[in-house]
């Protein structure tokens, strides 16, 4: 049996799987410096990473028709669950994103990332690409829905990625930039409406994003000190478990949102080409398993979970580096955290799926 047969036999894409181990052992690395050598949390972080990467293979058997079929009710069935956060939700560090089933507790909001696109993949195939103009509008009211439930837990981060991951399978369904363009001023005209709504500290990190100097050593100083992590690296870091800003306990966060300055100030210019590295190929596979596929279901869901790591990676990275307002979006895989890694793993998962299983095409 050839090793392309026995990958549609397993269901398992064997280079997508070793780049993802690549960066899981990579983030392991990093991880163990940034939460200062604290071995209990990297013993933590492998054991959700294996559980994910059991999510990813379970969910790789799964026939990319069925996921088509069942996309309504994987929507629905996350609305209503956003819906009982609101009402019934677990309340931690401020906000109510959580359900507790007393054996299980986890963030409803997690599922939309992964089923909003598979929504949309679904619907969008029905009828000719590029989509007309109805069927687009159907598809904004089918994205807005979660990503208003999910802003109001308050979680601004899920509903931004919630947001990408939906408009994302718009885009590749083919829509005029001239759409682009209307929809760039609807959503410049809101924002009034937006900051009115917002929160006071959602307002805050605006404001520090915009001027983080006007305020060190409280809502600037997460900003402020990771610049600083990211500046001292130069070109080949500090060495491993060198890093000051870190192990002096000066930079906030350094074990999840704001790793990446941990990366930066260690592993410098060099870590930090190596980890874009890892993830351009994850990033290139997994838009050529887009390509190669056979329907547009497909080639609509693989771009779309694609293009929404990306954006994981691009938010990330922007925030720590200052570019872009705090909005706790973890960097994918190397961060400590438990549920995005499943959904990010369960991602992958159906990007094997589409790419392992064949239908056969009559002549």
């Amino acid at each position: 049996m050839s090793e392309h047969a026995f990958s549609n036999k397993v269901h398992i894409d064997f280079i997508l799987i070793l780049l993802i181990f690549s960066l899981c052992l990579f983030g392991l690395v990093i991880l163990y410096s940034a939460s200062g050598q604290n071995i209990d949390l990297v013993y933590s972080q492998a054991v959700k990473l294996l559980i994910a990467l059991l999510c990813m293979i379970l969910v790789a058997q799964i026939p990319p028709a069925n996921l088509n079929r069942l996309s309504f009710l994987l929507y629905f069935s996350g609305v209503i669950l956003l819906v009982f956060v609101i009402f019934f939700g677990d309340i931690g560090k401020g906000a109510q994103r959580w359900l507790d089933l007393k054996i299980l507790r986890f963030q409803p909001s997690e599922l939309m990332k992964i089923a909003v696109p598979i929504l949309l993949s679904s619907y969008l195939s029905e009828r000719f690409l590029p989509p007309k103009f109805i069927r687009i509008i159907l598809s904004c009211i089918f994205i807005v829905i979660p990503v208003i439930l999910i802003a109001k837990q308050p979680d601004l981060g899920t509903a931004l990625l919630v947001a990408v991951a939906g408009f994302s399978v718009i885009f590749i369904a083919g829509i005029s930039w001239r759409f682009l363009l209307y929809m760039a001023i609807i959503f410049s005209s809101c924002i009034p409406i937006f900051w009115h709504f917002m929160r006071d500290y959602q307002k805050q990190r605006v404001l520090t994003f915009l001027d983080p100097e006007s305020d060190p050593l409280g809502a600037g100083y997460h900003i402020i000190q990771s610049k600083i992590a990211i500046g001292s690296g130069g070109f080949t870091g500090k060495g491993w478990l060198n890093g000051t800003q870190s192990h002096l306990e000066f930079l906030p966060e350094r074990s999840t949102d704001f790793i990446f300055a941990v990366l930066c100030e260690e592993f410098g210019m060099l870590g930090v080409i190596l980890l874009l590295l890892i993830y351009l190929l994850i990033i290139i596979r997994g838009l050529y398993i887009s390509y190669k596929a056979q329907d547009a279901f497909r080639q609509l869901l693989a771009a779309g979970i694609t293009l929404t790591f990306f954006v994981y990676i691009i938010v990330n990275m922007g925030m720590v580096a200052g570019q872009l307002p705090v909005v706790g979006v973890p960097l994918p895989l190397v961060s400590f955290g438990g549920t995005s890694i499943v959904t990010l793993m369960i991602g992958f998962g159906i990007l094997m799926s589409i790419h392992t299983h064949k239908r056969f095409l009559k002549r």
